[in-house]
């Protein structure tokens, strides 16, 4: 639908977001040691960490050689986890590009609870779909949906440039490209229309996202762009301290 490249909104609060960077660190490096050690390291990741419902609800049992973390642990462990190069580069581009303004607003350690909650939220909405399901839920999209419904309370009318269908370069407010991309999110899930990806888990990442940020922001930090700040790199100065210069007294010589 769109890939979004770029946001101008500086960081208000918080010099670096760093909670941001070591979850996309500690993604890459998870992904990429899971593909090193080999396709059956994989699998065996998958099985140990991803989340499968029927497992959780005690319709299915793992075999013990797979168990690697308690089974309420993999409402988070799984988000940590990818199939692919591909999807393992769109969550973590929609939390670079959304991430730190959530960071800023709510602050370090109330943002990667927020992170987290949102993962186990997205979980728990697929499980409820589908609790008798023994294929593994893997990847970032519950946490990430959450983060693109906070984005959009905080900072709907913030001009974000994005890929529209992949290639043409548009920049347009936040709330037109977050709504329609949470409105296409509910779209798939009510008409049920690609079984390969958990639609339930972005809109549970969502709903619990719009509510969180709510309760967790700091408390001077406004909503749906109340106070809107110009980043630093477009604010223009104004030269008040420079006194008018007054006009030169006009010759009273020459014809009248």
């Amino acid at each position: 639908m769109f890939i979004p490249l770029y946001d101008s909104n500086s960081l208000q609060r918080i010099r670096l977001q760093y909670v941001t960077i070591t979850l996309i660190l500690v993604n890459a490096a998870v992904f990429f040691l899971t593909v090193m050690d080999g396709e059956r390291f994989a699998d065996a990741a998958v099985l140990g960490f991803g989340f499968i419902p029927s497992v959780v609800y005690d319709h299915l049992e793992l075999d013990p050689a797979f168990v690697v973390v308690p089974e309420n642990l993999t409402f988070v462990t799984y988000a940590f986890l990818h199939g692919d190069l591909l999807h393992l580069g769109g969550n973590m581009l929609f939390l670079w590009v959304f991430g730190d303004n959530v960071e800023d607003a709510l602050g370090h350690f109330r943002f990667l609870i927020f992170y987290l909650a949102c993962a186990a939220a997205g979980a728990w909405a697929h499980a409820a779909l589908a609790p008798d399901s023994p294929i593994p839920l893997i990847g970032a999209s519950g946490a990430v949906a959450g983060i693109v419904a906070a984005y959009l309370i905080l900072h709907p009318k913030v001009k974000i440039w994005v890929l529209a269908f992949a290639r043409i370069p548009l920049r347009l407010p936040a709330w037109v490209v977050l709504a329609l991309w949470i409105g296409f999110q509910f779209l798939m899930l009510v008409g049920g229309l690609d079984d390969q990806i958990s639609f339930a888990t972005h809109v549970g990442g969502i709903l619990a996202g719009a509510a969180l940020v709510l309760l967790l922001r700091r408390g001077d930090q406004p909503v749906f762009d109340k106070e809107i700040v110009t980043p630093r790199a477009v604010e223009t100065r104004q030269e008040s301290a420079v006194e008018p210069v007054e006009a030169a007294p006009v010759p009273r010589w020459g014809r009248q």
